[in-house]
């Protein structure tokens, strides 16, 4: 017998540290000898020499050893699951503020200008709504943001609250706009002061845990941690199918340190009912459904449904799979779950037998994240038996790198398991996903008349480009238009002539003031009938922003009503002179929600986060 340590996550030197955390998953092989691998059109390939278990290393011989500490940055608590399921115990201490008091109650929409202390240790309430929060900034938060907020966005807290220290810094200059962890801050040019954010250094349990004691915890928390792991990993909401290669490219043996190293994979995933779930599909000369999002929500129920998946063999026809899984697997009835990332990850040992491309298409018109992950890529003798060298570019959802990951061989796989689960979780990636920001045509109608004025016109240009920047503008993404409106009407530039951000944004720059009367309702009714007429059943849901600063010359009432039966979400935003009434009269219900006044045009600025909250409120309200 032989025993091979692997260390996963932390180098020998660190393990020397003893403040340190480590693992190391330990595997015990018996009956070594010499593999050959198997043939694949093209010839024999061999692998290095090396001894190998004739005994596929099985997931149930897996033990997890707990060193030291160290919080370890995967998905926020990804290595807790972990010790659950293999037996390690945690401990936690209260938390406590820097100086030994307890921090600071506050509340969801407490601000960063509203603390008097240079440093302070607050504590966020639980469940607050993440539309809610105003955040300006990233990393370094306006004083305006909201604590918890930005706290939640910045990753050191979820939305089950927690403690957070607070350290107030000077003001700055162009605070950017960030989403991420389920909240999207918003840019500002400017503020007086600043804040950031950071977990306390007290003896909380934070990411991974700290061994504090080996003593047996009470049963309170005991039963805390047995609910934990039923519910998983809040910050990982996913629904992911693993689309594993189970044809004769990849054989029998490969194919078990496959489903091994999947397996590691949905462990560190935290799966649970309200975290990521998890369903097998197996490529070959057919595809066939192992089993579903619904049918498991525990880790150990997954593993157990991993195991016994057979080989099937065949071709390797893995676009067939991968466009059968994007319009069959994810379904309600199968168990999708509304408003979560949907996800593929395409495990291809050599490469496809058929045309992969189609069903990369077919993926993203679906809303699906495609992963690829690429093991033993074929040599150079063997790229001529490859119908496409480029499949991987072209089958992800987008050909930047983060969706495509590549595996040298299926041996000594434990050490690609986290940066794969990082990736699996990082939400704010998932560009294919149908979300607020990446599913909507939003169209703007500008007020050209005389009395809004040339510098006031420049003001206007720049609040629609800050709207605009928070939305993920692309081919099958979110689109952007305008109309600018006096008497008459200019169609400035419709949903499909920019699909970038940076060409729609030199677009709104380039917008030339018109100058002349106001007639705002025939401006609705040209916008309803000439910009939202093509697009009317497109997957995209249709918002109109109306920006005006004075009183129409006609009927503003029935257009709009004829914009809302059109399916058409209207928010109506005045300024200086612009009646109350009619900018409620244009907006949708419900009118208190999706009418916005200001009396000055610099105001426009701080109304820029109420219009995208108000969007993406009005896109999750849809998808109910």
């Amino acid at each position: 017998m032989a025993t091979e340590k692997l260390q996963d996550w932390e180098s020998a030197e660190q393990l020397r540290n003893p403040t340190a955390l480590s693992w190391r998953l330990l595997f015990t092989k018996e009956n070594f000898h010499p593999f050959h691998q198997r043939g694949r059109r093209g010839g024999e390939r061999k692998e290095p020499s090396s001894l190998l278990p004739s005994n596929e290393l099985s997931l149930h011989k897996m033990q997890l050893t707990v060193l030291s500490h160290q919080t370890v940055p995967v998905c926020a608590a990804a290595m807790s699951p972990v010790l659950m399921l293999l037996g390690g115990v945690l401990l936690a201490s209260p938390v406590r503020a820097s100086d030994g008091s307890a921090p600071t109650t506050i509340t969801c929409l407490t601000r960063g200008v509203d603390l008097r202390k240079e440093r302070a240790d607050v504590l966020c309430p639980a469940d607050c709504p993440l539309w809610q929060f105003y955040v300006f900034g990233n990393v370094v938060y306006a004083s305006l943001s909201s604590i918890c907020g930005a706290a939640i966005h910045r990753g050191v807290i979820t939305n089950a609250g927690g403690t957070v220290r607070v350290q107030t810094l000077p003001g700055k200059e162009n605070y950017s706009a960030v989403y991420a962890n389920g909240i999207q801050s918003q840019v500002l040019t400017r503020w007086a002061s600043s804040f950031s954010v950071a977990g306390t250094k007290s003896g909380a349990l934070e990411a991974a845990g700290r061994p504090l004691s080996t003593a047996r915890p009470s049963t309170g928390k005991r039963l805390k941690k047995l609910l934990e792991k039923t519910v998983g990993n809040k910050d990982c909401k996913a629904d992911i199918a693993f689309l594993i290669d189970g044809s004769y490219n990849i054989g029998q043996r490969r194919f078990n340190l496959q489903k091994n190293f999947v397996g590691k994979v949905a462990v560190m995933l935290r799966i649970g009912t309200e975290g990521p779930h998890v369903g097998v599909v197996q490529a070959s000369e057919h595809p066939k459904t192992e089993f579903y999002l619904k049918n498991f929500t525990a880790a150990k129920d997954v593993l157990f449904a991993i195991k016994e998946i057979g080989f099937r063999g065949g071709n390797s026809n893995t676009g067939k799979a991968l466009k059968h899984t994007a319009q069959r697997f994810f379904s309600l009835e199968n168990g999708v779950r509304r408003g979560i990332p949907k996800i593929v990850v395409v495990f291809i040992d050599g490469w496809p037998s058929d045309d992969i491309e189609e069903a990369g298409i077919v993926a993203r018109e679906f809303g699906i994240n495609v992963f690829i992950v690429s093991v033993a890529r074929p040599t150079t003798e063997e790229q001529g038996m490859v119908q496409d060298v480029g499949f991987v570019d072209k089958a992800v959802c987008r050909n930047n790198g983060f969706f495509s990951y590549h595996i040298p061989t299926w041996f000594g796989t434990t050490k690609y398991v986290k940066p794969l689960v990082q990736k699996l979780c990082s939400h704010e990636q998932m560009l294919c996903s149908k979300t607020c920001y990446n599913s909507v045509n939003i169209a703007f109608l500008i007020d050209g008349s005389s009395s809004v004025g040339d510098s006031n016109f420049r003001l206007v240009l720049e609040f629609i480009s800050n709207v605009a920047k928070a939305f993920e503008i692309s081919d099958i993404g979110s689109k952007i238009a305008a109309v600018q409106f006096t008497y008459d009407q200019r169609m400035e530039f419709s949903f499909t002539d920019y699909t970038t951000k940076d060409k729609v944004l030199s677009a709104v720059r380039g917008i030339r003031y018109m100058s002349g009367g106001t007639a705002t309702g025939d401006a609705i009714s040209f916008t309803t009938r000439n910009l939202f007429g093509p697009v009317r059943d497109g997957p995209n849901k249709n918002f109109l922003v109306v920006l005006t600063d004075g009183q129409s010359y006609d009927d503003v009432r029935g257009p709009a009503a004829a914009a809302h039966k059109a399916g058409i979400t209207v928010f109506s935003i005045g300024v200086a002179w612009a009646p109350l009434d009619d900018l409620k009269d244009m907006a949708s219900e419900p009118r208190e929600s999706h009418n916005f006044f200001t009396r000055e045009f610099t105001g426009l600025e701080q109304i820029v986060p109420d219009v995208v909250r108000g969007i993406c409120r009005d896109f999750l309200n849809s998808k109910q």
